[in-house]
């Protein structure tokens, strides 16, 4: 099989413009298609497809997920994105490039039901499956023709129609010889695309791309590349490996792989969480101390509960700040003994935050947690006592409430923060 229909997957040994069987223009079809088993899978424009399912009227409109006009966009529906709004941009921007999109207030409690639903049809199929987020993951279907009677690509195919069909929702999936490639792919011809990147062709195909597409390169590090004369992926390649590592070490090794489309990574469905983490926009910047503080405790007090709900601690604290012109500024702890406790993170937090506040009013703030380890191992430690003990404390607040709701127990300063009055 070189082709086959995406929609009554009929199969040939050669590309055709239509299905011979029904007509349909959604053929697949390439030289490398019976040899390829590594793709990745990504929900189309996810929390906004969730929502116009569940509000029909909206179907036709533009629609944004994401906070007040003082946050920032979570995600759009494509009739957003045709008037330039993008995740990340700051609501108030994204409104006056469309004034007449529908805001919606995002449900990550339902959009993790939906996302549980679409990844329990892939682990129908695979083993092999490596989540990156709610919407999107990669699958390795390697050695299950027989399982399914279908070649990976055929079995893909037949899985994102299974998914539109029982969700209402569409996925895109991209198909190569590797995880980097796959992930490109999935993106060319959203939404509900099916796009393949044979390992042949790979890198003619990265070649005239800019370095920014490949992962690991940030705006600070496109920038590095284009003055050291690295403008596109082709040019990387053709870059000798010693000048790549000696000019940035591992990460040019790394950078060296890529932009000849080479990927050794496995698809590790046991691949560690990276990090857990909130935030919160403020109604009105937000410059002293105290204030701030008011704001961080509650973060602290969330991500701790994640934490120990997942069974991890963290080694790392990060705080996060956002100056009122949408300037980033983090800083970074590490700590002796891992945390999961709402305590720690909100001392270390506090302290990190002491440096800062004070110096200019902030709009946002956000407390995150590093470099995860198996919460029972990270207690071993002689000095770790403080934490067993916050930790037994906190775990009994945790049994409250779960038994009497998640509002029965808090701290007296997050119910001094929420009796304020907004503003300092």
């Amino acid at each position: 099989m070189k082709a086959f229909c995406r929609d009554c997957f009929w199969q040939g040994g050669q590309a055709t413009p239509r299905c011979p069987a029904c007509g349909s223009p959604r053929i697949v079809a390439h030289a490398e298609l019976e040899r390829l088993a590594i793709a990745h899978m990504d929900c189309d424009a996810f929390y906004a497809s969730v929502e116009k399912r569940d509000r029909p009227e909206l179907r036709d409109v533009p629609v944004i997920v994401g906070g007040g006009k003082r946050g920032v966009v979570t995600t759009c529906c494509y009739i957003a994105r045709i008037y330039g709004v993008r995740s990340a941009m700051p609501m108030f921007k994204a409104l006056k490039a469309c004034p007449d999109a529908v805001v919606v207030k995002p449900d990550f409690s339902k959009y993790r039901t939906e996302s549980r639903r679409i990844l329990g049809m892939a682990a129908e199929l695979t083993p092999l499956i490596q989540n990156l987020s709610l919407d999107e993951a990669w699958l390795d279907l390697s050695g299950t023709e027989r399982l399914h009677g279908a070649l990976p690509a055929l079995t893909l195919a037949r899985l994102q129609a299974r998914i539109e069909d029982e969700t209402g929702l569409t996925v895109s999936i991209g198909l190569s010889a590797n995880k980097f490639l796959a992930k490109i792919a999935s993106d060319l011809d959203k939404p509900r695309g099916f796009s393949v990147i044979g390992g042949v062709e790979a890198q003619s195909f990265l070649a005239p791309k800019p370095v920014a597409i490949l992962p690991g390169v940030g705006p600070a590090m496109a920038a590095a590349l284009e003055k050291a004369g690295f403008r596109t992926v082709g040019a990387l390649a053709r870059a000798e490996v010693r000048d790549l590592a000696d000019r940035w070490g591992a990460h040019g090794l790394r950078l060296s792989e890529l932009a000849r489309g080479k990927d050794a990574r496995p698809v590790d469905p046991d691949q560690e969480r990276k990090g857990i983490s909130a935030e919160t926009t403020f109604e009105h910047d937000l410059t002293a101390l105290a204030a701030l503080e008011d704001k961080l405790a509650p973060l602290c007090d969330k991500v701790a509960r994640q934490a120990r709900a997942a069974g991890v601690a963290g080694r790392t604290v990060t705080l996060k700040l956002r100056t009122t012109d949408f300037r980033i500024v983090t800083r970074r702890r590490t700590l002796a003994v891992p945390t999961q406790t709402a305590k720690a993170l909100f001392a270390t937090g506090r302290e990190l935050l002491a440096r800062e506040a004070g110096s200019r009013p902030w709009r946002l703030i956000g407390i995150g947690l590093a470099e995860l380890v198996d919460a029972e191992s990270a207690t071993d430690d002689f000095f770790a006592g403080d934490e067993r003990r916050a930790r037994a404390s906190e775990r009994t607040l945790d049994a409250l409430r779960q038994r009497y709701g998640a509002d029965a127990v808090t701290s007296g300063r997050i119910l001094r923060a929420k009796a304020a009055p907004k503003g300092e």
